[in-house]
C-alpha cells in the first residue's frame, strides 16, 4: 500500500470527551477495549503523522445533544432512544468538546455533525473531501462497529479508497470490534492495517517521492 499525502485525508471520527476522556459518559463502556488496543495513543500517533507529513485532517463529529433533540420524532431507533436518556455529547458542555489531544488546527476541516452513525449522511463531508482533491481515506475514531464502519462503507460506495486503522478505534465489547475488523470490513475496505503499518507505509511513500530523506 502507498499513501500519497496530497490526495489522502485522515478522518478522525468522534474524538470527543464523552467517548475517550476519563469522566466521559461513554468512556466506562469503551475503557476495556480501548485499553487493550491502546486506542487513544494510536489516534494521537496518526494525528501526529498526518500533521508532520502534510496529510490533510478532517474531523467528523457527532451531533451535539440538546434537550429537545428527539421531540416529535416518528421513528426513534435504538441508538437515539439511548441518547435521549443519556444525552452524550451535550452542546456547550465538556462532554461534547473535542478531547484535548484532538483539537483542530487552522486549515483542518471540521465537517457538519452526523446524527447517527454515518459521517456522510446529511453532512458536507463528501463535498469537502472532493473540493480538497481527496480520494483516499484513512479512518480512525469511535466507535468501530457504528460510526467508523458506517462512514467507511459509505465512502467505498462513493468511490473512495478506504483504509481502516484497526487499533485506532474501540467498541463497547471486543466481539463488536472483531465483527467489524475481522468479519465485515474484509468485504468492503481496501486496506485494514495497524497504526504502525499505516505510518510506515506513508513514510515509505513520501521517501520514494523524495519527501523524506
Amino acid at each position: 500500500m502507498t499513501i500519497p499525502s496530497t490526495s489522502t485525508a485522515l478522518l478522525l471520527v468522534d474524538p470527543l470527551n464523552d467517548f475517550i476522556s476519563e469522566g466521559g459518559k461513554l468512556w466506562p463502556q469503551l475503557r476495556e477495549v480501548a485499553g487493550r488496543l491502546d486506542t487513544v495513543a494510536n489516534m494521537r500517533r496518526l494525528l501526529a503523522w498526518a500533521r508532520a507529513h502534510g496529510t490533510r485532517v478532517f474531523f467528523v463529529p457527532h451531533h451535539r445533544a440538546s434537550p429537545d433533540d428527539f421531540d416529535g420524532w416518528r421513528f426513534l431507533n435504538p441508538t437515539h432512544a439511548a441518547a435521549k436518556q443519556l444525552r452524550p455529547f451535550e452542546r456547550g458542555a465538556w462532554g461534547g468538546d473535542f478531547h484535548p489531544d484532538f483539537q483542530p488546527r487552522p486549515g483542518e476541516v471540521i465537517v457538519h455533525e452526523h446524527w447517527l452513525h454515518n459521517g456522510f449522511a446529511n453532512t458536507d463531508l463528501d463535498y469537502c473531501l472532493r473540493n480538497h482533491g481527496i480520494d483516499r481515506l484513512v479512518l480512525a475514531g469511535l466507535r468501530g462497529n457504528t460510526c467508523l464502519e458506517a462512514t467507511a462503507r459509505h465512502a467505498v460506495e462513493l468511490g473512495y479508497h478506504v483504509t481502516l486503522v484497526k487499533d485506532a478505534t474501540a467498541t463497547f465489547q471486543h466481539r463488536e470490534w472483531a465483527a467489524t475488523m475481522e468479519v465485515n470490513a474484509p468485504t468492503f475496505a481496501h486496506v485494514i492495517d495497524t497504526t504502525a503499518g499505516v505510518v510506515a507505509d506513508a513514510v515509505a511513500d513520501a521517501s520514494s517521492e523524495g519527501g523524506v530523506s
